[in-house]
Order: C-alpha cells, then sequence, then structure tokens
C-alpha cells in the first residue's frame, strides 16, 4: 500500500540527476538571472531581489542555525555548516535540500541541482524544495524543465501564491500567453492586489497582441501603488514601452520618465526614454539617454548601435562609427545576447505589497 510514495523518490531522481548533469555538462556562464521585459514578467534579477521562496523550517538546531545565517545573506558560512553537518550525518536528506537552498541563493544553481538530486534519493522533496529546483533552471535559462518542477509544486501546494507567480511568468518565457494569462489572474485571486501579477498579467496580454488589455493592467498596477513609498518602476516602463511600440512617443515619455526617476540604474529604462526622445526628434536628450544606457550595460552591442545611429542622425559621424565598431566586435564575440537590455528590479521588493 505505500507504493506509491515510495515511488516518488525514485522518479524525481532521475529527474533531478538529468537536469544537473547536463547543466554540469554546460562550459557557458550561468545567466544571473530570469530574463527581463521583452521576455520573463518585467524583471531581470539575482534571487536576492526576486519575491523570495523560502526554505522549509528546520527543527534541527544545527540547521535551523545554518538556515538563519542563510536568511541573513552569509550563504559562505551556511554552506561551511551545512558541509560540516552532513560529514556527520551523510544521510540526511533534509541537510542536502537546505544546502541545495543556500547554493540556489548564491547564485549556483548547477551546484543546486546537485544537492537537490541526492537529498531526493534519501526521501521525497516537497513542494517547497520543487519550487527552487524550477529556480534553479530559470538561472540556467531551461524554461522548459522550470514549468514542469512548478507545475508540479503548484499541484502539490495550490495555495502558495508564489509557485502560481513563477509559474506565470515562466508560461510567459515559453510565449504560452493564455496559460500565463489565466495564471496570473490566479494569483490575482490569491493575493488580490499583487503588484507584480498585475503588471506582469499586462505583458502576457502584450504577448497575445491585446495591448489595450495589457494597457489597463499596467494602468491598474500603476494605481494601485499611486501612494506607496516604494514605487515599482516596472509598471510605468511596460506602459512607456507599448505606448511607443504604438508610436505614442508624448503619452509614453511622462511614464518613461518616472521610470527613470525611479530606478536611474535601470539601462533599459534609460534606453526607451532615449527612444521616445528620438521619436520627439529631440537628438540631444535621446543620446545623453542612450549614452546612459550604454554606460550602465556597457556589453549590450545592441545599445551601441542604438547609439551609433542617434550619433549618425546628428551628425557626428566619428562617434557613430566608433559605436558601430564596438557593436560589431561584441556581436563577433558573442559575449552577450545582443537583442536584451538588462532591466533589473528594484532591490527589496517583496511579492505583494
Amino acid at each position: 500500500m505505500n507504493r506509491g510514495p515510495r515511488r516518488w523518490p525514485t522518479v524525481l531522481i532521475t529527474l533531478f540527476a538529468t537536469g544537473a548533469l547536463a547543466a554540469a555538462g554546460q562550459q557557458t556562464a550561468v545567466p544571473a538571472a530570469p530574463q527581463s521585459a521583452a521576455q520573463m514578467g518585467g524583471t531581470e534579477s539575482s534571487p536576492e531581489e526576486q519575491p523570495e521562496i523560502q526554505s522549509s523550517p528546520q527543527s534541527d538546531p544545527v540547521l535551523a542555525e545554518c538556515l538563519g545565517l542563510i536568511q541573513k545573506h552569509r550563504y559562505s558560512d551556511a554552506g561551511e555548516k551545512i558541509q560540516v553537518y552532513l560529514h556527520d550525518h551523510p544521510d540526511s536528506a533534509t541537510g542536502h535540500f537546505l544546502l541545495g537552498y543556500a547554493l540556489y541563493r548564491e547564485n549556483k544553481p548547477r551546484e543546486s541541482l546537485a544537492e537537490y538530486t541526492v537529498g531526493a534519493r534519501l526521501r521525497k522533496p516537497e513542494a517547497n524544495d520543487l519550487a527552487v529546483v524550477a529556480m534553479d533552471y530559470i538561472l540556467l535559462g531551461d524554461y522548459a524543465d522550470a514549468d514542469k518542477w512548478l507545475t508540479m509544486a503548484t499541484t502539490w501546494a495550490p495555495g502558495n501564491e508564489l509557485y502560481w507567480y513563477y509559474l506565470g511568468r515562466t508560461k510567459y518565457e515559453e510565449n504560452h500567453f493564455e496559460e500565463a494569462i489565466a495564471i496570473f489572474h490566479r494569483c490575482l485571486t490569491l493575493a488580490p492586489h499583487d503588484l507584480r501579477a498585475e503588471y506582469n498579467l499586462g505583458l502576457a496580454y502584450a504577448g497575445m497582441g491585446r495591448n489595450d488589455a495589457a494597457a489597463v493592467a499596467y494602468r491598474t498596477a500603476i494605481a494601485w501603488q499611486r501612494t506607496s513609498a516604494l514605487q515599482d518602476p516596472q509598471p510605468y516602463l511596460d506602459l512607456g514601452t507599448l505606448l511607443l511600440q504604438e508610436a505614442r512617443p508624448v503619452q509614453a515619455l511622462p511614464l518613461l520618465q518616472q521610470a527613470v526617476a525611479i530606478a536611474p540604474r535601470n539601462p533599459r529604462a534609460h534606453e526607451q526614454l532615449g527612444q521616445a526622445w528620438e521619436q520627439l526628434h529631440d537628438l540631444p536628450r535621446a543620446d545623453k539617454e542612450m549614452q546612459a544606457a550604454v554606460s550602465l550595460a556597457p556589453q549590450i552591442s545592441s545599445l551601441h548601435y542604438e547609439l551609433g545611429r542617434i550619433y549618425q542622425r546628428e551628425g557626428l559621424t566619428a562617434k557613430a562609427k566608433q559605436e558601430f565598431d564596438r557593436c560589431a566586435a561584441l556581436n563577433a564575440s558573442h559575449s552577450t545576447d545582443s537583442a536584451q537590455t538588462p532591466n533589473p528590479a528594484p532591490p527589496n521588493e517583496s511579492p505583494h505589497n
């Protein structure tokens, strides 16, 4: 009668191990975070800046102390203590899962997956463990596997809004916009006025070409945070970008200016504001904003191209050539995805303020 529960670890071991081994075989650099705006749910950030999936509470006093270190962002200290604990308790699934969690928080997804694989050999993981494994796959850019584990996590814990939120973001990244829309509505049922779910709903609508519905979602998110001391730039940026795509720079301008004011170190906000000024034929201001974007994300080749094009329109031929040459060099080195400009999340955001 206990066959069902005992089968789960075997299945999970196989799937975790397959992913961990595949990840270990990759030699490319791990992306720092989920992709943004045009890609994944509006923001790009490290695990430190995302609404955080928390580790399960620890009953063992040593592991509870380690979890406290993780919560204080002392990941190396926590990792060392857990390693000592595992030396004395090698069959502790909880210890391996907690080490996997610490490595995830330290932005080491491959190592984290390896620890979850070991833990899954010892006992069935919890929904929270599956969610962290999914986040590891997001960090690795493997959205199909992230989808699989988040879907399982939401099945095991259907009331956890954060699991649904990340599943919606993953569906969006996979271009499964209808599913993403349904999931973000589920988030908003579980957590009304969840700001991120609302503007991600807008992104999903925009992905389907339903711009009017997207604009409503963005404006709703803006209204929800109107009196908040901590503003999120994303709904301003998303709505401003949408209006630019519709060739409505006059309406886009104040929204993008607000996004830059809230997040002055966000290169994508500067890029979009520069494009707004360019559409308004104010090249000096376009030049200034694109220079700011380039200074914040110098490895993004497309920004050098855009700045070069503005210099060209201003008649600054030598400067334009410099930027075009830099763009070509970056493209030749394959050092970055030239189509994407970083769009970092503001720090210390919570999933639903």
